[in-house]
């Protein structure tokens, strides 16, 4: 199974008394979305599902892609990452998972099946994290796919 981690793009600061769900993206961070959605696009297979925290900032992200996506509660902020690889099916999915979510839940799920000693690993707004199960020699690995970032696109 492949699961593709998408981290939002760059938003805005929170203005006092803001709901953090309702942050938006900021200029640069449409045009980070828009790299990386181009160059996903051009990488996934058709079918693949795509599924986003319900923050407006994902919505946003996941909009330049131009699929369909499914928007799951239990992506928001602060996700356990247990509930996010159950819902994306990991690591028995037939097809393909994008997640579109947060920092740092995106970076505990990492260091976790990259089994890394770190208890979390940084991924910068709007890069992708490209991971892939594997069974070898009866023994399940994840190995890295690839690793994008939508500024050097």
């Amino acid at each position: 199974m492949d699961l593709i981690f998408w981290r939002h793009a760059e938003a805005f600061e929170p203005i006092d008394g803001q709901d953090d769900m309702s942050r938006g993206l900021t200029p640069k961070g449409e045009k980070q979305a828009k790299r990386m959605a181009a160059w996903l696009d051009r990488q996934l297979p058709v079918g693949v599902r795509v599924l986003v925290s319900p923050a407006l900032r994902t919505e946003q992200t996941v909009r330049a892609l131009n699929r369909k996506f499914k928007f799951r509660d239990e992506l928001a902020p602060n996700a356990e990452p247990d509930q996010v690889l159950l819902a994306a099916g990991w690591p028995d999915a037939k097809m393909p998972v994008v997640i579109v979510g947060h920092q740092p839940t995106l970076g505990r799920i990492i260091a976790a099946l990259l089994g890394l000693p770190e208890q979390e690993c940084a991924v910068r707004k709007g890069a992708v994290w490209w991971l892939r199960s594997r069974l070898r020699e009866g023994v399940q690995q994840t190995v890295i796919v690839t690793v994008q970032n939508p500024d050097l696109l």
